[in-house]
């Protein structure tokens, strides 16, 4: 995933609050939020985060069968 095609300065998020959270739940891309110039935070969708944090939990458990042949 390339964070780069979703960046928006927070101007922006302030003035597109609604539009913006449409955009997350329909694209399902995080989008990078830029202060002065940086890049300051990820929005993502609810959905997104929560399949995210899944994964995280899941793969160590996986990846532990794996080293032990299983």
């Amino acid at each position: 995933m390339r964070f780069s095609s979703q960046i928006k300065p927070t101007n922006y998020l302030k003035a597109n609050a609604a539009g913006v959270l449409l955009q997350l739940a329909e694209r399902r891309e995080p989008l990078v939020i830029t202060q002065n110039g940086e890049a300051k935070a990820v929005l993502q969708d609810v959905a997104s985060c929560e399949e995210n944090q899944e994964t995280v939990v899941v793969t160590p458990k996986c990846c532990t069968g794996v080293l032990l042949g299983l």
